[in-house]
């Protein structure tokens, strides 16, 4: 018989060997005290690969001697769901009923509607405990009925403190590594490799132990990890929580004026295979929004730096796209366009279609002529300076001011301009 892998060794049975996620089953943590007392309530699991969520609903089915069932969201269909939920049903009734069924759900997100839709009556009428477990932001993957009936708990990437307490437990414990001489020289490349992954710590372990040389040691260094494992995949989902997670920090960086921390997380994207022509846009978007009109430069580069992006591709577009990311973060930073567009569309919503004032109207025939279209507008360029002054808001908007200038020298200078024309 083959012999299972590492992770599977040794997964863990009971919470006095779980490890990492103390926040929810450390002492007095929510998920422990359920367990104590018991009394499950349906929840779902929330957090990155392979810090736990698995392992954790089957420690809770373990200790409440639970009936356990498990669908996967990746091959079950709503035939699936109903049978699991008629088999809870008759575990769940009768003289010798025990503690309430669980049904784990992994992968939770990728059920359709009708098929989170399949499991509120089952939840709602407690014939189930409803376990579920998602990488993906629950409020944007779970129906929001089925969300208002189980509580959402957050697990974390294990920390380096967590992956050293793994790996001293794999040795000292596992059935085949306890046979072996295990040399722990360094541990920098191990636990930046697993990625806060428990899974993927044990995986690399495994894979150290099966390509050392029988009645050698398994050595752990820097050197031997990274020649074993060559390259380092990037943790990022170009669908999932990752990517909105990774362009945030991204366009706040630049916005926050950090040219090292937005090239960063630029790279972040472009290794993990982000569209290129995505992040372009949103340089574009970042130009006039948070740049502004304290340099309208930005947004002519952000644009030359798009039609680069289309042109040319990866890899050699990383280069126009971390020359515009620096020149935007280093730039002076405005957002009075922004705040004067958004509050503009306010008054518009507030104050609705109100009339354009008659002297502003065009006037193509001799009717509108006679009704006062176009009469008195007076021609800007046949006064001194190109302006005259004369009302050019809707009849009850007089005195409206939308834009403020933001405190940078080019808007100083659009604000005194005004200032002089306008006489405020």
């Amino acid at each position: 018989m083959a012999l299972k892998p590492l992770a599977e060794r040794l997964r863990p049975s009971t919470l006095n060997d779980y490890i990492g996620q103390t926040h929810l089953v450390g002492p007095g943590g929510i998920i422990r005290r359920m367990i104590e007392s018991s009394h499950v309530a349906s929840f779902i699991l929330w957090g990155p690969p392979g810090v736990g969520k698995t392992t954790l609903a089957r420690i809770i089915a373990n200790a409440t001697d639970a009936p356990f069932h498990t669908l996967s969201a990746v091959t079950s269909g709503v035939k699936d769901v109903r049978e699991v939920i008629d088999q809870c049903r008759k575990e769940g009734s009768g003289m010798f009923a025990g503690a309430r069924p669980i049904l784990f759900i992994d992968e939770i997100h990728r059920f359709s509607k009708s098929q989170q839709d399949s499991l509120l009556g089952a939840v709602e009428d407690g014939t189930v405990t409803l376990i579920g477990a998602t990488t993906e932001n629950p409020s944007f993957e779970v129906i929001r009925p089925l969300l208002s009936r189980a509580a959402v708990y957050t697990l974390k990437p294990l920390t380096e403190a967590e992956l050293q307490q793994l790996l001293d437990h794999a040795i000292s414990t596992d059935e085949v590594l306890t046979r072996r001489t295990v040399d722990v020289q360094e541990t920098a490349a191990l636990f930046r490799y697993s990625g806060g992954d428990a899974r993927k710590l044990l995986n690399i372990l495994d894979l150290l132990e099966q390509s050392a040389e029988a009645n050698h040691p398994v050595v752990i260094n820097d050197e031997v990890v990274s020649k074993s494992l060559q390259s380092n995949p990037a943790a990022y989902d170009r669908d999932g929580e990752m990517h909105y997670d990774i362009i945030s920090a991204f366009i706040k960086s630049i916005r926050g004026s950090d040219p090292d921390a937005a090239v960063y997380w630029l790279a972040r994207m472009l290794a993990g295979g982000e569209d290129p022509e995505f992040v372009a846009r949103r340089l574009v978007i970042s130009a006039a929004e948070d740049i502004g009109l304290a340099n309208p430069n930005a947004l002519l580069l952000a644009n030359a730096t798009y039609d680069a992006v289309m042109k040319i591709g990866m890899p050699e577009c990383r280069i126009p796209l971390s020359e515009c990311t620096i020149y935007l973060a280093t730039s002076a930073k405005s957002n009075s366009a922004y705040l004067a567009i958004n509050q503009a569309m306010a008054e518009v919503e507030r104050s609705c279609d109100l009339p354009v004032p008659l002297h502003l109207r065009n006037a193509p025939t001799s009717l509108m002529k006679k009704l006062g279209y176009g009469v008195e507008y007076k021609y800007s360029h046949d006064y001194p300076g190109h302006f005259v002054r004369q009302q050019f808001m809707p009849d009850k908007l007089v005195g409206l001011r939308l834009w403020v200038a933001a405190d940078n020298p080019a808007e100083a200078t659009m604000q005194q301009r005004q200032q002089q024309r306008w006489g405020q």
